[in-house]
């Protein structure tokens, strides 16, 4: 049964669940805005598959004596600790209606976009890091890493989020979103590292080195504001850009404020403020 929710704003989306009764959903720690007074609150270090997809049920941890309360304590300090090398927050609330439907809302860290995403447990979901807003007690939330070279050439591509089994999550990003597939444009798109927000299991996501180390390759890396890196997605199925970037949303703000260190040469060459 898919998840009740509506998504409601412009400028700054907003998710609003109704929740059946019995039927739970987390998020992520800072994401909740608002609950009815017949939904139960619990903030927990596990995961939804830690706890059995009922983290109120007390029950589910005694599975097993002694031996299986030592395999789930040690399951979830794997997860935490996952999470914490990711930079991810380290616990979810847990959101459960009692006494009839109840009704949350959750909202994303910037302004943009939300997008639920169906999952039917064929396909995994993607998505770059702070993208995960909330989800129903039957998706799995993971941490998939980028392994060697893609991890140490492509910055934001190192840590992705991985959402598997059945049932509804949902994504928030910054801007607008587009929707494509890689296929409907010969099968591979580039893109700025830093406008993916999710993507189907089954495209190849890497990262390439913007131009060669020739004349043109300098000048795209230094004037055109891209770095070096831009990121590949191959492959038959859908994927979710945004149209800001962090990087962009944060220079501007600088601008603003009179302490732009960017300069005339892009992404290359600049820094910090402060």
């Amino acid at each position: 049964m898919t998840l009740q929710q509506e998504i409601v704003g412009n400028a700054m989306q907003m998710a609003v669940v109704s929740l059946q009764p019995g039927r739970t959903v987390y998020c992520e720690a800072g994401k909740f805005l608002f609950k009815t007074a017949n939904v139960t609150m619990e903030t927990r270090l596990s995961g939804p598959s830690g706890a059995g997809g009922q983290p109120q049920d007390g029950a589910g941890g005694t599975s097993g004596g002694m031996g299986g309360m030592l395999r789930q304590a040690m399951g979830t300090a794997m997860q935490v600790g996952q999470r914490a090398l990711a930079g991810e927050s380290l616990a979810f609330q847990y959101f459960t209606s009692t006494g009839g439907e109840g009704t949350v809302g959750f909202a994303g860290v910037l302004p943009g976009e939300m997008r639920a995403l169906e999952l039917d447990g064929t396909r995994a979901w993607f998505a770059e890091k702070d993208a995960f807003v909330a989800a129903e007690s039957t998706v799995e939330f993971g941490i998939a890493f980028q392994g060697g070279r893609t991890g140490r050439s492509g910055g934001e591509g190192f840590v992705l989020e991985k959402f598997t089994g059945r049932g509804t999550v949902i994504i928030a990003g910054a801007g607008n979103f587009i929707d494509l597939n890689p296929a409907d444009f010969g099968g591979r798109v580039d893109v700025d590292t830093g406008c993916v927000v999710a993507f189907e299991e089954g495209i190849q996501y890497g990262v390439q080195r913007v131009g060669g180390l020739n004349r043109q390759g300098v000048m795209n890396a230094v004037f055109g504001g891209e770095g070096l890196s831009l990121a590949t997605l191959e492959g038959n199925g859908r994927v979710i850009l945004q149209s800001l970037t962090i990087e962009s949303l944060a220079n501007a703000l600088r601008k603003a404020q009179g302490g732009d260190k960017q300069g005339p040469t892009g992404g290359l060459f600049s820094t910090n403020a402060g």
